[in-house]
């Protein structure tokens, strides 16, 4: 029996949309520490990964591991039922065909059920290795939310380079070239780290998709590596993080 409780449905519907517009199905792994899902995009391009503790529920009951397969554009559905400030229970037996959500206001004024039916998804876990990056920088995540935004109308591709000096966003094309640097200052609101300098190019439609996670924190961590994919991370309060990651582009000539 899974029964998980959380006093404001706004988080979930953060999280939701944070996750379907680069995975439409999913499967949500519960056990007695929480919440995981762990999926690649259809283009096996990016990967994604939820990790939420089971401390950031105000009930946590998970009796036996047990994994749903969601329709993620579905669940987001059920939950604009919901008002933000509404309290949500998700629940499923052991061997779940369906999850059910049940959404509270006020003191049980209202109280609303919907059953969302489960899908059976044949994913393989990756393995996400643990890696040292040599490039870690943290900034404000509505500031990466608009570099992004910018970059793409000049751009299909964002190259992103780090050094002692600070990080630059570019792109260039038919419409002209766009950089951004930004280097650290005096309030930090950006902080660099750089062990070796580093230079990449990513495809920006998919770094526009990762800054959907924006309202779920101030601020956003990004993490560079020669030949590994980009890490970008949100955090979730205290109790976790959606984190995508991204190869890099390869140019024609490296090949």
């Amino acid at each position: 029996m899974l029964e998980a409780r959380l006093g404001q449905t706004l988080l979930l519907k953060k999280i939701v949309e944070a996750l379907k517009e680069i995975i439409s199905q999913g499967t949500l792994d519960c056990s007695d520490s929480g919440l995981q899902l762990q999926s690649m995009d259809n283009s096996h391009v990016s990967l994604v990964a939820l990790s939420l503790q089971s401390d950031c529920f105000e009930k946590f009951r998970c009796d036996r591991n047990v994994s749903l397969g969601l329709d993620l554009k579905s669940l987001a559905k059920v939950l604009k039922c919901a008002n933000s400030d509404d309290t949500v229970t998700l629940s499923a037996s052991d061997k779940p065909d369906k999850l059910l959500l049940s959404f509270e206001a006020g003191e049980k004024e209202r109280t609303a059920d919907y059953e969302l039916k489960l899908l059976n998804l044949d994913e393989d876990h990756l393995g996400i290795p643990d890696t040292e990056y040599c490039c870690t920088i943290h900034m404000p995540s509505a500031e990466f939310a608009r570099i992004c935004r910018d970059m793409s109308m000049f751009s299909e591709s964002v190259t992103i380079a780090c050094s002692k000096q600070g990080i630059k966003f570019s792109a260039n094309g038919d419409l002209g070239s766009a950089n951004i640097k930004l280097s650290e200052g005096s309030k930090g609101d950006v902080t660099i780290e750089v062990d070796d300098p580093l230079t990449q190019t990513f495809a920006g439609r998919y770094l526009n998709t990762f800054t959907k996670a924006t309202p779920l924190t101030e601020r956003v961590k990004i993490c560079l590596s020669a030949e590994v994919p980009l890490l970008v991370e949100y955090a979730i309060e205290d109790y976790g993080y959606i984190r995508y990651y991204l190869a890099p582009k390869v140019d024609d000539a490296d090949v």
